[in-house]
């Protein structure tokens, strides 16, 4: 289906040459409407919708500066070019600077107005695809990704409300798989640095002088391999949100420097003599007791004192068993829409029980996991109590394969083979292709999945 022709307002006191701009324009595959006042451009921009407006500078009545300020009133993101003679250049510049796109000076040719009309649609369509990924980013870190009706998910909720804004360092107390990496998204996401970077890294997970430099970056020639500078995710995060997951691991010397950092708001890369400032909001997670940590002298009191300004606390799933239905509906249609070819579409009564009782050790971290594998290993529409893992059920779960009854087509077989493959790795995509000898792209046309863009 071809797209719209996109919509041109064409103004001029000399209405003659405004519907001979609008000819041109119609000719090369515009649709153009050409007027002969300021004030009738005015009624009809506050009527219709148009794409773009090409107006005169001077006109009597509403010329084309106050014309160019109610159309950004209307549509901010609508490009104007604006048309002058050659006397009237400085007041064209001024347009500039109030928001044209362009200026033209007369006389010019038809040619020379489509080329620059074209170049300002098609800048104006990439801002809007732009703010468009934005909006649906922000959606993705917002509040709403807090699932579950429970009153301490609603209390979660309005603490975030409450704090988003707010300068100082949070801190996320749950369990391992609580969700605390949703918490600190929502909290970027819903401040006013959500336009800024959302940086998370994993104390845990690095070594103290790897940590160090990802976190402060480096000099060039700070250490064997340091072949150029690096700024780190402090510097990364500028005007945004560090998420330091799982802080309560972090060395106690890289404590001491986090301490500075937050008492003076500059960082110092590794092998620098050089302070930086940066503009930086805290969250930090973890899943210990921070107070019996600090006790025991494996964490700084100091710096505790620093982190706990404001705290949010995440119940296990075990504390909060009204939340599991809509997590189950929720991770059920994130599961189909990542694997369209499955067969499984809903959870049997029976099955919905038993998960529901389920004491979840791993919390909402697990029950994701085991929702994805209900729907790959999923042999019909409705999951049952026989599809459920054994640590669900208390009894072995059903084989994946039964070769028993009617006889199934081999591409359901291998979505099936190819499924139990990936839960046998714990849903390591590169380790399975590795035993299954296929590249990934052919793993995932195993598993029934629609192609992902790359790097995804």
């Amino acid at each position: 289906m071809d797209s719209p022709r996109p919509r041109v307002l064409v103004v001029d006191d000399n209405l003659e040459m405004a519907r001979s701009l609008a000819d041109g324009l119609g000719d090369r595959g515009y649709q153009a409407v050409g007027v002969g006042s300021g004030g009738e451009a005015a009624a009809l921009l506050a009527a219709e919708p148009f794409d773009a407006l090409v107006t005169d500078l001077r006109m009597p009545g509403v010329d084309g500066l106050e014309l160019l300020s109610r159309s950004r009133r209307l549509d901010p993101g609508r490009p104007v070019i604006v048309m002058t003679a050659y006397s009237a250049i400085d007041t064209a510049v001024d347009s500039i600077r109030r928001g044209a796109y362009h200026y033209l000076t007369k006389p010019f040719k038809q040619d020379e107005l489509a080329i620059f009309l074209q170049r300002a649609l098609d800048e104006a369509g990439v801002r809007r695809e732009a703010s468009a990924l934005k909006s649906a980013l922000r959606a993705r870190l917002s509040v709403s990704n807090l699932i579950g009706p429970s009153p301490a998910m609603q209390a979660v909720r309005e603490r975030v409300q409450r704090i988003a804004d707010a300068p100082a360092p949070v801190i996320i107390f749950g369990e391992t798989g609580t969700g605390k990496g949703v918490v600190a998204r929502a909290l970027h996401g819903d401040s006013r640095r959500a336009e800024r970077p959302f940086v998370a890294v994993n104390c845990a997970a690095l070594p103290e002088p790897l940590l160090e430099s990802e976190l402060y970056g480096y000099v060039k020639g700070a250490f064997t391999g340091a072949a150029a500078d690096r700024p780190g995710l402090f510097a990364e995060a500028d005007g945004g949100s560090l998420f330091l997951d799982e802080i309560g691991d972090m060395p106690p010397a890289l404590q001491a420097k986090l301490l500075h950092v937050l008492e003076s708001g500059t960082v110092r890369p590794v092998g620098s003599t050089k302070e930086r400032a940066v503009d930086v909001r805290i969250i930090a997670a973890t899943h210990r007791d921070l107070g019996e940590a600090a006790r025991a002298g494996t964490f700084r009191q100091d710096l505790l004192y620093r982190l706990d300004v404001l705290s949010i606390l995440i119940p296990p799933l075990r504390e909060r068993r009204d939340d599991i239905p809509a997590l189950l509906e929720h991770f059920l249609g994130e599961a189909r829409r990542r694997y369209p070819g499955a067969v499984a579409r809903r959870l049997a009564a029976d099955a919905l029980a038993l998960l529901r009782r389920h004491r979840w050790p791993g919390n909402v971290r697990e029950l994701a996991h085991t929702v994805e594998k209900l729907v790959l290993l999923g042999a019909s529409e409705e999951i049952g109590v026989a599809d459920l893992p054994e640590a669900v059920t208390g009894a072995p779960a059903a084989e994946p394969f039964d070769f028993r009854g009617e006889i199934k087509p081999l591409r359901e077989l291998d979505r099936r083979y190819a499924a139990w493959a990936l839960a046998q790795t714990g849903g390591h995509r590169g380790k399975t292709a590795e035993k299954l000898d296929v590249d990934p792209k052919t793993l995932r046309k195993l598993l029934g999945e629609s192609e992902r863009p790359e790097g995804e």
